[in-house]
């Protein structure tokens, strides 16, 4: 046995538990009382992971990871932080808070379960934006318009 594969499989072992673990765990967070009634919304959906191709950052000659363009242009950048400050993993959906809130659970065929916790520069109207852990993985997703259920949160 080559004991590079077995760490290769090991590895992906636990990437998937981890996405399952995610999947599972926004499933259980929806109301038994509002499970069989979600919304149905026709999205476009793309994809983002955490590097400065999708999400508009590069390093200054600091190597500081800074705002790449716009009004904000060299201002420190947090990577991997929400717009609702938590870190951003697979079942993060970036969306137009206007359209879908954030705390809302959307069910997007091809990628599982996600929660709206953070906005992007371009997602307006009835866009989406589907965080991948690897940019290889975002671009495979491409762009796609999907039947979402929605679940939206709450008012309290």
């Amino acid at each position: 046995m080559n004991p590079e594969r077995n760490h290769i499989a090991l590895l992906a072992a636990a990437l998937l538990a981890v996405g399952c673990s995610t999947q599972g765990r926004l499933a259980r967070e929806i109301p038994e009382s509002r499970r069989a009634s979600p919304e149905v919304m026709v999205l476009e959906a793309t994809a983002y992971c955490p590097c400065g191709d999708c999400c508009g950052w590069r390093r200054n000659w600091l190597l500081r990871p800074v705002i790449a363009s716009g009004p904000n242009r060299g201002r420190r950048k947090a990577v991997g932080i929400t717009a609702t400050g938590t870190e951003a993993r697979p079942g993060t959906v970036a969306a137009d808070p206007r359209m879908l809130p954030f705390g809302t659970i959307l069910y997007v065929p091809g990628y599982g379960y996600g929660r709206v916790e953070d906005t992007g520069g371009d997602i307006k109207g009835n866009r989406i934006d589907l965080f991948y852990p690897s940019h290889a993985e975002a671009l495979d997703w491409g762009r796609h318009k999907v039947r979402c259920k929605v679940w939206r949160p709450l008012r309290r």
